[in-house]
Parts: structure tokens; C-alpha cells; sequence
């Protein structure tokens, strides 16, 4: 593969941009951690609600969507497609919540609904196991994306794709804080759907694949194509239909999409110009994330199959490539590779941006943990706000580094995905419950922690064993942790001190002020449902457009416009 001179300074005319991005905030952002971190609590829903969707749109984002489709479907994604009624719940019930408790970071929460030393324990450890290590994880995985991508678009070694992929991050992340992070992710997504979009359409009209409807009406690909699994194969609609939505959704803890709202979502959140900013944030990324941008990786997911239809031809197409590496989700950055120039300097730098965008997002809200629950709450609290900037930057530089030594470990998106739900399985019910059931305290949430955890730790290591010591399918491994986690937390809950009425007192007064706890319940339900059956029409009203079903595709767009109507007058009363 040959890149022209057209896409390098495409290329490297955006990474020059994105660093220069960093610079020119740099003064504003070392003010203090506020500034830091929270860029002044001033900003827009619609930057705030794009920097959200850029996030999440990782490099390993689209290679994950591919894998998918490629073992289970179109039908597959919705094992992250169900994580939408978590994100509605955020929209409805807990944004306002956020902006209105005032906190610079989500575990400054702890101390402001629970008390005694419990809850400074309990923040200082999800402040070190949140921010630092599982976070680490969760970069690690973006970056074997990019290791990925680099030998396959440069031919780069490991190191080489590292070392490049991480350093301007690193500068405008250190430099401009949430604020240089905001900015640059607006530039990304723009980038990164005018790339998936633009390079959809000439893939498909690659001679080898020959058009829409002649991808579609491949038998190989045919057989992919379906939104929802044949409901009578149970072994397709447990795993990829009814669990995720039954149980996964509600119950599970993952990164941009947690119960009741948390990590660099609440940090967005909490960074609003007020509470409204905050929710319409919230609204428009669910919309975006979920209906506006999965189709065009699942289009080059599908055109994938003709031109390497199994794991060999992707080995024989990248010999270099360790075998380790060579997994169903390679496929995307390998269709890639028949993008004409300049064009292919477009996609490159979106998912550069991709990566970029995901990985400062992660750094900066991590290093947020770090200084403002640990160093500042625990080490030296007298720190001044341009010391905290200095230790702000000196943790993102290490996380980076870490982040980066843990991917050459890892092989696949998916097996990264699955561990993670795992993790977090069985605790998502006490997040979403703890601004309303007063009894639970610091020990729920630490029984849930360890629980989940041990649980997961238990699978993962028999999944490395030659010999299991226990034979089960993934998916029952998600619901176990969940129940024997949901009962563990709950039984602890009742087994130990409620926190005191003082705490509880202040807590409700700032959150809910005289009202009730439950006011608006009722129209808050009927939106919740309607954003959620909103979004997912949108979502199958373009897959049915271009499956070219017009009609079913516009009577999904009428429903989806009634739905708005609904929402716009639930937020409004709310």
C-alpha cells in the first residue's frame, strides 16, 4: 500500500492542527483544575454533546463493529445497542442530578452522599482502580486498534505506531485540558463522518464488490443482514437480544454508558453552561451515537466478506502481521486499503482523530480522578490549583505510556468488550438506585466492587486454563455476575449502617431542594420510552433505506418524529 503525498499533508496538516488546538488554550486551561478539568463549567450542549459521540467513536470502535458483523450479524451489535436505554435513563432521570450537585469530578460524589471514612475510602480507591487501571484498559484497547491500523495503512511496527499515535495527544491533552479536548473533538467528528461516509460509498462501488444491491443480494452476505435475530434460535436471541436488553443494560457498569450516568459523560455533564445544556448534551449524543453513525461500519463490515471472507485471506493479505493480531476485526482497516488518494488521507486522519479524540477524553477525565480524589483529597489537600495542573499533566503522561505497554498484550476488541462488561456486571442497579434509596452506603458499593470484580477475575483466568474448571458460554457468565453481585451488594446493604441523616439531609437538599424525590416521574417514564423508541427507529429507518425497503424506512421516520414531539414536552415540564 502506497500513501501519495496528498494524504500525508492531509495528515499531518490536521495533527498540526490539533496540537496548535492545545497550545492556544494551554493559558486558559493551567488557570486551575476547574479550568483544567471542567473548562469553567461553561460550555454548550450541542460542543459537549459532539465531544461525547467523538469519544466513543474510537479507532477500535468501527474494527469492533466489523468483527461483529462478520461472526454474528448486523443483528450482533445489539450488544452494545441496548446500552441506549442506559443512556436514555442518564438523559431523563440523572443529568440534571449531576449538574446540579456541583462536583468537579462523579467520585466526589461519594463524599457528598455518604459519610465518615467509608466514603473517603471508597472514593480514593475508585479514584486509583477507576481512573488509573481500568482506565488504562479501556486505552490499551484503543491503542491495539491503532497498532493495527498503522502496520496495515503504514506498515509500522508496534512501537512505531505507538509512539506516533500517542505523542500529539499527549501535547494538546497535557496543554489545553477539557477545554483543547472539547475543541479538537468537534474538528475529529466532523472528520471522522465525512471518512466513513465518503469511504462507505467508494467501497461499495468497488468493481469486487459491484454495488448496493449486489452486496446485499450476495448469499454470504445476505445471511448477516438482519436486524434481529431469528427469534426462533435461541442460542442467537439469548446471547445478542435478550439478555443485552433484559438484563445487560441496567445491570452492567461499562465506560460511556453507566447507569445512571458517570465517568467522562458525567464530567461533560458536569462541565454544562447549566442543567438544561447538560441534558440536551446527554439527548443529542444517544441520538448521534446509536442511530446517526453505526452504518457505515456495518456496510464496509458487510463488503468485508467478499473480499476477505475468512481469517486465512486476511492473514495472506497481511503476512507481516503477527497471527495473534490477524482476528475478524482487522477487516476494517484491510478494506481500507483500496481507498484512492486522497481520500485515503481522510479516512486515515479520522481514525487517527478517532483514536486521538477517545484517548484525551480518557487521559484528561483519568488525570481528573487522580488529582482531585487522590492527590488533592488525600495527599496534599493545601496543593494550589497550578500545582493540580502540574500533577494533572504529569499522570497523563504516565497513563499514556502504561496504556500503551498493556496493548502489545492484547488481541481482539471483542475479547477487551466482553472482560469489561464482566467487571462491571451485577453493580449498574445500585448506581441507578442511590440518589433515591437512601439506605444504600459506602459498603454496597465496595461489596459490589469486589464482587464484580473477583467474579470476572475468576472467568477470565479459567478461560486461560487448559482444562476450565467450570464450562460456560459467555453470556451466562455475565448474567452469573450479575445475580450473585445484586444479591451480595444488596444483602451487604442490609447488613450494615445506613449513612447518617445529617449527610442524607445536605445531600437531598442540593440535589432535590423542597421537592420530592419523585416529582415528574410519570413524564419523565413516557420520555424515557419515546427517546428510546426514537432513536432505535431512526436507527432501523436508515438500515431499511438502504436495504432499499423505502416505505417501511419512512413510516419509521414518522414514528420517530412523534417520539420528538414527546421528548421536547417531557424536558420542557422537567
Amino acid at each position: 500500500m502506497v500513501i501519495s503525498t496528498l494524504d500525508w499533508i492531509i495528515i499531518i496538516f490536521f495533527l498540526i492542527l490539533f496540537a496548535t488546538i492545545g497550545i492556544y488554550v494551554s493559558k486558559q486551561a493551567g488557570k486551575d483544575s476547574k479550568a483544567f478539568f471542567l473548562s469553567g463549567r461553561n460550555m454548550p450542549w450541542w460542543l459537549l454533546g459532539v465531544s461525547m459521540v467523538a469519544t466513543t467513536f474510537a479507532a477500535d470502535t468501527p474494527n469492533f463493529v466489523a468483527g461483529v458483523i462478520r461472526e454474528d450479524g448486523v443483528f450482533g451489535n445489539w450488544i452494545w445497542w441496548s446500552f441506549l436505554l442506559t443512556g436514555m435513563l442518564t438523559v431523563f432521570f440523572y443529568a440534571k442530578l449531576w449538574r446540579k450537585s456541583g462536583i468537579t469530578t462523579d467520585l466526589e460524589f461519594y463524599e457528598l452522599r455518604y459519610s465518615g471514612k467509608s466514603a473517603a475510602f471508597l472514593r480514593g480507591f475508585r479514584a486509583i482502580y477507576l481512573g488509573v487501571f481500568f482506565n488504562i484498559v479501556i486505552m490499551a484497547n484503543v491503542c491495539l486498534a491503532a497498532i493495527k491500523i498503522g502496520h496495515v495503512m503504514f506498515g509500522f511496527t508496534t512501537f512505531q505506531t505507538l509512539f506516533i499515535a500517542s505523542i500529539v495527544t499527549v501535547i494538546y491533552s497535557t496543554l489545553g485540558g477539557l477545554k483543547g479536548v472539547l475543541l479538537t473533538d468537534f474538528v475529529q467528528f466532523i472528520i471522522a463522518m465525512v471518512g466513513s461516509i465518503w469511504a462507505t460509498i467508494h467501497i461499495v462501488n468497488m468493481p469486487e464488490i459491484g454495488g448496493l444491491k449486489n452486496l446485499l443480494s450476495t448469499p454470504a452476505v445476505a445471511e448477516k443482514t438482519a436486524m434481529l435475530p431469528d427469534f426462533s434460535n435461541p442460542e442467537l436471541l439469548i446471547p445478542l437480544l435478550i439478555i443485552p436488553l433484559a438484563v445487560q443494560w441496567w445491570s452492567v457498569w461499562y465506560p460511556g454508558a453507566e447507569p445512571g450516568g458517570g465517568g467522562y459523560i458525567a464530567q461533560r455533564m458536569l462541565a454544562a453552561k447549566d442543567e438544561k445544556h447538560a441534558t440536551w448534551a446527554v439527548l443529542f449524543f444517544n441520538f448521534a451515537h446509536y442511530a446517526l453513525r453505526p452504518w457505515p461500519w456495518i456496510v464496509i463490515g458487510l463488503a468485508s466478506i467478499i473480499i476477505f471472507p475468512n481469517l486465512e485471506s486476511l492473514q495472506a493479505a497481511f503476512p507481516n502481521l503477527e497471527s495473534s493480531f490477524v482476528k475478524n476485526d482487522l477487516s476494517y482497516p484491510a478494506m481500507l486499503t483500496f481507498l484512492p488518494a486522497g481520500l485515503l488521507g481522510i479516512v486515515i486522519t479520522s481514525l487517527i482523530a478517532a483514536f486521538m479524540s477517545t484517548i484525551s477524553t480518557h487521559l484528561n477525565w483519568g488525570s481528573s480522578y487522580v488529582v482531585n480524589d487522590f492527590y488533592a483529597r488525600f495527599i496534599k489537600p493545601e496543593a494550589s490549583g497550578k500545582e493540580q495542573v502540574l500533577i494533572g499533566r504529569i499522570s497523563t503522561v504516565v497513563m499514556m505510556v502504561l496504556a500503551a505497554l498493556l496493548a502489545t498484550v492484547l488481541e481482539e476488541a471483542r475479547d477487551a468488550f466482553n472482560l469489561m462488561l464482566q467487571i462491571g456486571a451485577g453493580t449498574g442497579l445500585l448506581f441507578i438506585l442511590r440518589w433515591f434509596w437512601s439506605r444504600i452506603n459506602p459498603y454496597s458499593e465496595i461489596a459490589a466492587m469486589v464482587l464484580s470484580f473477583g467474579i470476572a477475575l475468576f472467568f477470565f483466568i479459567n478461560g486461560k486454563l487448559d482444562t476450565p474448571m467450570v464450562e460456560m458460554a459467555g453470556h451466562w457468565q455475565l448474567v452469573f455476575g450479575v445475580v450473585v453481585t445484586t444479591i451480595g451488594w444488596i444483602i451487604v446493604t442490609y447488613l450494615t449502617k445506613p449513612t447518617d441523616d445529617d449527610t442524607l439531609t445536605s445531600f437531598n437538599a442540593l440535589i432535590f431542594g423542597d421537592e420530592s424525590k419523585f416529582k415528574g416521574f410519570g413524564m419523565k417514564i413516557l420520555g424515557f420510552f419515546c427517546g428510546v423508541i426514537g432513536v432505535y427507529c431512526t436507527l432501523f429507518a436508515i438500515g431499511n433505506f438502504i436495504y432499499g425497503k423505502t416505505l417501511l424506512a419512512v413510516g419509521l421516520l414518522v414514528v420517530t418524529i412523534l417520539c420528538g414531539f414527546v421528548i421536547i414536552k417531557s424536558l420542557k415540564n422537567n
